[in-house]
């Protein structure tokens, strides 16, 4: 075994020791890459060579900086706090209640109407945390109400809040598009129409779980109940279009100054920071405790990230100059494997590794790695960072780490066991997987926009 793939295994064995000793994985990252780097600097002077030589510290602090104070990472703070001031903005109340009207006559109308909001809130938010607890808030009651099946109502919340990680304006867009060197821009419109296909997947399972079983979704219930929305006509299509006009403006204004090239991403999530923030007041939910409570919850997770963010950085810096990189490029060569072998291997550990690491941990270790070595088969780049995308859906909702499931479970009530919310989520990762194999046979579906854009 060559010194090289020591180090690398030392490394991960670091790493996975810290993170099973239950010390937070930001400082685990941080800490592992700080004391190899240690390690490096001193293994010369005891005549070890190593790649990098004997500037491990220097090596690796240059590159921190340089990722810390990338321009393309500024959107982040934006994004967040647009979200988490559009979900005091009450949004979502009014489409479910406008929906619920609309959508009687489908079966399983009311949770068609949750992955429609969900889809909203997708392209007006950017964070899945504002997404899941909102529409928990809003929809699980409405849900029980309706007599609709107690798994399936939790599986719908927690699939339809998770779309805002894919669908734009989406952080793990905007890190993937920095770590990998792609354009925000080409990501952010690759990612529209395999997001619209997920929720596709996801309204057309619940429309026909629904007419096979109607006892898991009944349509009566939901008629009976004055309170699931207004009467269906046109007083519920006019209700509908008012419910919809803020946030489709507030898409509008973030999106397409991108698309059209009036703002970069990070230019346009100022602007979707203001615009949540005015859609708040016009609601008359602009209070001072208000700004006060989104000013501190977008620090948090900012810093959060940022922190994820820097401790990634020093351990896949150390790593490479240890001949990481050369190392899984090899392993991954040397597979007896075709090119569009070692992309499903690739796309089987994103979705494994997905059980047990947040999607931060596997975009900043997992993906700068191997992407590199499977873009270097001749694979569209952009089309790779989708698979890997929609991949990372799945972490979201797989226990025991899925973030989904625990957002969900702190907001149902008392008695949602854990064991209904995975019985819940799993026809959902199911659907997202046959969605990532429909953009796996039909590469369009996501390249088809960028395509056109230029």
């Amino acid at each position: 075994m060559s010194q090289d793939v020591v180090f690398v295994i030392a490394m991960f064995a670091a790493f996975a020791a810290g993170l099973f000793a239950g010390y937070p994985v930001a400082f685990v990252l941080g800490g592992v890459g700080v004391l190899f780097a240690l390690t490096g600097d001193l293994l010369p002077l005891f005549g070890i060579k190593v790649l990098a030589g004997s500037n491990f510290i220097g090596f690796a602090t240059d590159r921190i900086f340089s990722t810390l104070s990338n321009y393309s990472l500024v959107p982040i703070a934006m994004f967040v706090f647009m979200g988490y001031m559009l979900e005091k903005s009450g949004v979502a109340e009014r489409l479910l209640d406008a929906m619920s009207g609309v959508l009687r006559a489908v079966p399983g109308g009311l949770g068609v109407g949750v992955v429609l909001i969900g889809l909203v809130l997708a392209a007006s938010t950017g964070i899945i945390g504002a997404s899941v607890v909102l529409l928990a808030t809003v929809a699980l009651p409405a849900l029980r109400r309706a007599g609709y099946d107690v798994p399936f109502s939790l599986g719908t919340v927690a699939a339809s809040g998770c779309l805002g990680i894919l669908i734009p304006p989406s952080i793990m867009l905007i890190v993937m598009g920095d770590q990998l060197r792609l354009s925000v821009g080409d990501l952010f419109m690759a990612a529209i129409l395999p997001g619209a296909l997920l929720a596709l997947l996801y309204a057309a399972y619940i429309v026909i779980l629904a007419a096979l079983r109607p006892g898991v979704a009944p349509r009566k219930a939901a008629d009976a109940d004055p309170d699931t929305g207004p009467d269906a006509g046109p007083g519920a299509g006019r209700a509908l279009i008012r419910a919809l006009v803020p946030p489709v403006a507030l898409m509008a204004a973030v999106l397409g100054s991108i698309f059209l090239g009036i703002a970069s991403p990070t230019e346009a999530s100022g602007v979707g920071a203001l615009g949540a923030t005015i859609l708040a007041a016009l609601d008359g939910r602009l209070t001072r405790q208000t700004l006060r409570e989104v000013s501190q919850a977008t620090a948090k997770t900012t810093a959060f990230l940022f922190a994820l963010i820097f401790g990634a950085s020093c351990f896949s810096v150390v790593l490479r100059g240890y001949g990481g990189d050369e190392v899984i490029e090899g392993a991954l060569a040397a597979l007896p494997l075709s090119p569009e072998g070692i992309l499903a291997v690739v796309l089987l550990t994103v979705f494994l590794l997905g059980f047990v690491l947040d999607w931060m941990e596997i975009v900043l270790i997992v993906a700068p790695l191997t992407v590199p070595v499977v873009i270097s088969f001749g694979f569209d780049p952009v089309w790779v960072a989708m698979l890997i995308a929609i991949c990372l859906q799945t972490s979201f909702l797989t226990p025991p780490v899925g973030m989904a499931l625990f957002y969900v479970k702190s907001t149902a009530p008392p008695d949602v066991t854990t064991g209904q919310i995975y019985r819940g989520i799993a026809p959902f990762v199911a659907l997202q997987l046959i969605g990532l194999t429909l953009v796996w046979l039909f590469p369009e579906i996501a390249l088809w926009l960028p395509a056109i854009a230029y």
